[in-house]
């Protein structure tokens, strides 16, 4: 009965989430300072937790806070440099140019480039370039939106190089700082580090089978609800280029995170992917024969269509496509000399650091090493392009004007959700004799779900990222619970926090923050609920597919 009523209480931050972002649609800005304000009282007054390690982790929360909107505004002033200079613009006539098939130009845009992007730059980034792209190259706005929002959902779980899982899961099981997660890892023999590299490989492997297919589902929902004859058939008549498409980045990816790490397999996975499809395309394989487009525009339904306009925007006489794409590939090269360890760069970037022992007297300490996030390399990237696309001073500071009102919303909102988390998680300490906020739920959840919950443990991780629209917050509040109920039934905790981190990677394509966002770039403002209700089958399909796949393995 104890238990039980603990774990309720435990659960007031989470619903206190679901309550202010879901039901009253409190945006995120205005929401998280309040669930904040519950976590710390919960923290406070039931697990009498010293106000001195509340303090310790909201400052540590604090630093990590930093670090996630550091990488954020590397990767959108790329993004914007690249869009001012016409670089993007270049990019998107290149990949609309190579097949005129409604079917195929989804699958290259919204998965192949938009997997690139989310790669590079996370945060809902593909959804909100890719869709109006669809838009501009002839797609109804409502069809834009649903093979935009289903194909971010599968290379978000390494999205930003890698941040829902670097920082996300790193964060969320405490940056070793978690007594329990210590032990396990020395269990196994390697350090933290190689943890995170195992869970990755893990959320590779059960993300990759699952998305292999999301190109075909994506297809066959456009024939079936925006196609003259309302057919499946048509979308399931080019499965194999589908599959093909689905393989290409899907493959790369579970070889990349098994290889080389967490920070590239979005990245590099959507490199190969739209290199792999393009020459497919212009070789011809796989291509279907009959080009499939969409109705007369005078046929659309008027549920179709938003107030918004697009045409793609001319590209400047001096931008070649190879140029266009520089800078992005250095940014992969850069990433990747700086992450191998036998090269001298990486020595040097993490040479410098700041750090913050045993804040306010705890055994908490806050670590950062900026030279070494990925955002330092997205800056330096900015400079060269700055010449290199030979733009104008005013190119360049609209640029960062347009990089810093995209922040302005979310230095406040990851601002108070990240400490949020990290004083939930840092509840071990107290007075209650308690063992921390997440761990209490887990034996909660273990005693009520047992030997079934991971085939729940991806829908856990979807709801988070539903609730906090965000993949790495979510894995920031629920990993340690997925560790903590994986070691109370007796299962491979590696496992569960990767079906954890795979549900919340598919959460993306459901959470409130992006639905809204991508809404509002094709002008369907007001239709959140339809998308909403429209994106249900393809989130449905990744947690079911993922619960079984989690099972089989894990049993």
């Amino acid at each position: 009965m104890e238990l039980a009523l603990y774990s309720l209480l435990g659960l007031a931050p989470i619903a206190t989430v679901f309550l202010l972002l879901v039901i009253w649609q409190w945006p995120a800005k205005r929401a998280m300072p309040i669930v904040y304000l519950v976590t710390v009282a919960i923290a406070l007054l039931v697990w009498q937790v010293p106000p001195s390690q509340v303090a310790a982790a909201t400052i540590e929360g604090g630093v990590t806070a930093a670090e996630i909107l550091y990488i954020l505004f590397g990767a959108v002033l790329l993004l914007n440099t690249l869009r001012e200079s016409g670089a993007l613009n270049k990019i998107c006539h290149g990949l609309s140019g190579l097949s005129g098939d409604r079917r195929i130009q989804a699958i290259l845009i919204a998965w192949c480039f938009g997997g690139f992007l989310e790669g590079a730059a996370g945060f809902g980034t593909p959804a909100a370039i890719c869709a109006p792209l669809l838009v501009a190259l002839g797609f109804p706005p409502l069809a834009a939106i649903l093979v935009a929002l289903p194909a971010q959902g599968i290379p978000s779980a390494f999205g930003a190089v890698g941040t829902p899982l670097l920082l996300g899961v790193a964060t969320g099981l405490g940056l070793e700082d978690i007594p329990a997660v210590n032990e396990r890892v020395a269990e196994l023999g390697i350090t933290f580090t190689d943890y995170l590299f195992v869970i990755g490989e893990k959320t590779a492997i059960i993300h990759g089978i699952c998305g292999t297919l999301m190109p075909l589902l994506m297809v066959s929902s456009l024939t079936r609800y925006f196609g003259d004859r309302q057919s499946w058939k048509e979308g399931l008549a080019i499965w194999k280029f589908a599959i093909f498409a689905g393989l290409s980045f899907t493959l790369p990816s579970m070889l990349i995170a098994n290889w080389i790490g967490p920070e590239f397999p979005s990245l590099l996975g959507g490199l190969v992917s739209l290199s792999l499809v393009t020459m497919a395309l212009q070789k011809e394989w796989l291509v279907p024969q009959q080009v499939w487009d969409f109705p007369e525009r005078s046929q659309w339904s008027e549920v179709w269509v938003g107030k918004a306009t697009g045409s793609l925007n001319p590209v400047p006489q001096h931008m070649r496509l190879s140029k266009a794409w520089l800078p992005y590939i250095l940014v992969g090269v850069f990433l990747i000399a700086s992450r191998l360890s036998f090269l001298p760069l990486q020595g040097l970037l993490q040479s410098w650091e700041l750090r913050w022992l045993n804040i306010l007297g705890t055994e908490i300490t806050a670590i950062t090493r900026p030279l070494y996030l990925p955002a330092t390399i997205f800056i330096l990237v900015v400079g060269i392009t700055y010449f290199l696309h030979q733009m104008t001073f005013k190119a360049m500071q609209q640029a960062i004007s347009s990089t810093s009102k995209t922040l302005m919303g979310a230095v406040i909102a990851t601002g108070f959700a990240v400490p949020m988390a990290n004083v939930f998680i840092s509840s071990n300490v107290n007075a209650a004799n308690l063992s921390s906020i997440p761990l209490t739920l887990a034996s909660g959840v273990a005693a009520l779900a047992g030997q079934v919950w991971p085939v729940l443990a991806p829908a856990i991780g979807a709801l988070g990222t539903f609730i906090a629209g965000s993949t790495t917050v979510s894995n920031m509040m629920f990993s340690l619970l997925q560790f903590g109920v994986a070691e109370k039934i007796g299962v491979s905790d590696t496992i569960v926090v990767a079906l954890q981190a795979a549900g919340s990677s598919a959460g993306s394509m459901f959470s409130v923050n992006n639905v809204v966002s991508v809404c509002a770039t094709v002008g369907l403002v007001g239709r959140e609920g339809l998308v909403i209700q429209k994106v249900l089958i393809f989130l449905l399909y990744c947690v079911v597919v993922e619960g079984v796949l989690g099972a089989i393995a894990l049993f």
